[in-house]
């Protein structure tokens, strides 16, 4: 069974067996900044994941007078977000952040890009919070060295280090027109 399915047992008489049901999601795309030459690239990577053609409404991006910016919301079955991000770091170029709420048995979550920095990924809770796992938390405090270190790895564990280098994109973006995408899956 796919990620995202869950079974539904069909029960009678009829009873033929088992029936998938895909539960969707949905999130958004914020491209941050982009030179304006790879705009249309990113248009057909986040097409080719989302199987419609996408048409972002591209403006200017304060910070880097010569990028661009866009947003769009999307809809579809869980893992779209990862299969959005993964499709977009293909040009190291642009920042962006691909979120995806969670859905029913399936957690959300949020990843980042910064050029030189790279993709970051985390699991997210229902208020978009980064979520840290128990087991992940244990193995920190154990390896910690004293309050600095513990602090360090907190911070890497929450992609600190990305919003930083992000947030001023955020603002300079507040406003933006956002592109809505149908439900696709």
């Amino acid at each position: 069974m796919g990620i995202g399915r869950q079974a539904a047992e069909v029960v009678g008489e009829d009873a033929l067996g088992s029936l998938e049901v895909t539960v969707p999601t949905r999130g958004v795309v914020y491209v941050h900044s982009s030179p304006l030459a790879v705009c249309p690239h990113v248009e057909w990577a986040i097409a080719r994941v989302v199987g419609v053609p996408v048409n972002l409404d591209w403006s200017h991006q304060p910070l880097e007078p010569s990028a661009r910016r866009a947003e769009c919301s999307w809809g579809g079955a869980p893992g779209t977000g990862a299969k959005i991000a993964a499709a977009l770091r293909q040009w190291p170029m642009i920042r962006f952040e691909v979120t995806e709420d969670p859905s029913h048995g399936v957690d959300g979550e949020r990843f980042m890009h910064v050029p030189g920095r790279g993709l970051f990924r985390a699991t997210t809770s229902a208020s978009g919070d980064i979520v840290v796992g128990e087991a992940r938390l244990r193995k920190l405090l154990a390896s910690a060295r004293g309050p600095e270190s513990l602090a360090h790895a907190l911070d890497n564990e929450l992609g600190t280090a990305w919003d930083a280098e992000l947030e001023p994109y955020r603002h300079a973006g507040e406003g933006a027109p956002v592109s809505y995408l149908p439900m696709v899956g």
